[in-house]
């Protein structure tokens, strides 16, 4: 098997992916724009070959990096970059070379969030209302439809980049004295839990393995506030939760993929309301979060689901894991000495500084935590982001 691992440097904690592979006998192919000596060393073991390229925004050149392995080494079975950022070039070079996986004409059903709403409603899942706007004209005739607030997203777009919270016309009008050409959807504000139904599925669309996380707010109140957040696992995934997941799973016909779906719980009634899909891993390290919840390892195992189609762990979440994310700019009560000191190697599994593309949702340094506990996991959540004043 041919798999180019398109961007395999970033993000960090992915080259196990490349590493898994290589070790079930697969030519793993790494196509970036990052100099070969600056991949680390456990990636650069794990590529049968590295192509570097100048501009990852160029066609062209990926173009010709896909031609060139496809002459040395055969057809190219996959590629995948398991980033936002790269589906749509991964869907193109798909098309053009003919392999396994989302192609262009399916691409923009899990990358525009109009789109998205049209597959929740197909799924037979409640969903945002919400309406493409290119005008305050029609924002307008929207907003007198379901009132204010409302939220403004661009149609695509990744993580809560560019959204914001609209609370009246002056609001509104200074959205559209500053809005960009982009194109964007307003929808109505839920006032809810945010909560994900994660997963990975094998080649015939089985799902082999899955997950849901709830998160302390809203990502998007998170960046435009500059505040903290954290998010953790559950040990039990909601019947309701579990059924809205599996039914956009279906609609969307996901094979040999992880997925990140991403739903409301209302305040007011308790009510599933689906926001949107991602079709790859989680961000940050909630893959790795994965692995701690369960005691296995994704990576390996998505390996043996794209060569062998199988999965071969048991998983019985034993653990919640929860990231507790802090943020530079904020002055907090109990310094990093303090928390490794006071909750110890049993509780704090991992932590490392968070990449500056992820910092103003995810913090500037991440914290791992773990228990069977959920009132354990707050009461750590809480004292690693304790403020002073």
């Amino acid at each position: 098997m041919n798999f180019i691992f398109l961007s395999p440097h970033f993000p960090p904690n992915y080259y196990r992916f490349g590493v898994y592979l290589n070790e079930l006998g697969v030519s793993v192919l790494g196509l970036a724009d990052e100099p070969y000596e600056f991949l680390r060393q456990e990636l650069r073991n794990s590529l049968t070959e590295y192509y570097l390229v100048h501009d990852m925004h160029n066609y062209d050149q990926l173009l010709r990096a896909c031609g060139y392995f496809t002459h040395r080494y055969g057809k190219i079975d996959r590629i995948e970059s398991f980033n936002e950022y790269w589906l749509e070039i991964e869907a193109r070079l798909r098309t053009d070379f003919n392999m396994t996986g989302f192609k262009t004409d399916e691409i923009l059903t899990v990358k525009k969030k109009s789109l998205m709403k049209q597959v929740f409603h197909k799924a037979s899942v409640p969903v945002a209302r919400g309406k493409v706007i290119h005008s305050i004209k029609d924002a307008k005739r929207f907003i007198k439809e379901i009132g204010y607030p409302i939220v403004a997203k661009p149609d695509i777009g990744v993580g809560a980049a560019k959204t914001y919270k609209i609370q009246n016309f002056y609001e509104l009008e200074l959205f559209f004295s500053q809005k960009t050409d982009v194109e964007y959807i307003l929808e109505e504000y839920i006032q809810g839990d945010i909560l994900t139904f994660d997963g990975l599925t094998d080649q015939n669309g089985n799902l082999v393995f899955y997950t849901s996380h709830q998160y302390s707010q809203g990502v998007m109140e998170t960046v435009n506030n500059d505040d903290d957040i954290y998010y953790y696992s559950l040990r039990d995934i909601p019947k309701d939760l579990e059924d809205a997941g599996r039914r956009v799973l279906k609609a969307y016909a996901v094979k040999e993929r992880f997925f990140h779906f991403e739903f409301f719980r209302k305040y007011e009634d308790q009510k599933i309301i689906a926001l949107e899909v991602n079709m790859r891993p989680p961000g940050g390290l909630t893959t790795d979060m994965f692995n701690f919840a369960n005691d296995l390892d994704i990576y390996r195992e998505w390996a043996h689901v794209i060569v062998h189609n199988r999965f071969t762990a048991d998983y019985s979440r034993p653990y919640h894991c929860c990231y507790v994310g802090r943020k530079n700019n904020k002055n907090y009560y109990h310094s990093h000495e303090e928390i490794i000191n006071e909750l110890g190697e049993d509780h704090i599994i991992h932590h490392q500084p968070i990449n500056g593309v992820f910092s103003a949702a995810l913090g500037d340094y991440g914290y791992l935590v773990r228990s069977p506990s959920l009132d354990e996991i707050y009461m750590m959540a809480e004292f690693i982001q304790n403020k002073i004043g």
